[in-house]
């Protein structure tokens, strides 16, 4: 009789753990199928020399490129002066390393967007240069 309380006992655990793990895998299939494509535009910089001491521009190009290639991550300061950490799309890659090219240069970066433990994350899906600022009408 104890054999069969303790085998129904663990039958029902493992069947709750199951449940469990099933209805997690769910909520997150959901919740990246919510994600939402945005575009933000702003400047790559070396996230080692931009937060340590605010390096970045035109000045900046050849060290940000040298960090950036040598491993250091990457973020997009934007024009509202936040600060977002680009990662690498798993599915993609080619937009992330094309701003490798474009350190301290003005980008539209587009990509769904995840905030945890306070950092703010770009998963980059595109990537380009941004357009130049017309010229002044005469």
């Amino acid at each position: 009789m104890m054999k069969r309380a303790l085998a129904v006992l663990a039958l029902t655990a493992l069947a709750a753990f199951a449940l469990q793990s099933t209805m997690a895998g769910a909520a997150d299939e959901k919740a990246a199928a919510k994600a939402k494509v945005e575009t933000w535009t702003g400047e790559v910089v070396d996230m080692g020399c931009y937060v340590a001491h605010g390096a970045a521009g035109e000045k900046h190009v050849e060290c940000g490129t040298k960090c950036v290639a040598n491993g250091m991550p990457m973020g997009l300061l934007g024009k509202d002066g936040k600060l977002r950490l680009l990662t690498m799309n798993h599915d993609n890659p080619d937009p992330y390393n094309d701003l490798k090219k474009w350190v301290d240069q003005q980008v539209e970066v587009s990509g769904t967007i995840a905030t945890r433990a306070g950092v703010t994350a770009i998963d980059v899906q595109g990537a380009k240069q941004a357009a130049a600022a017309a010229p002044p009408a005469k």
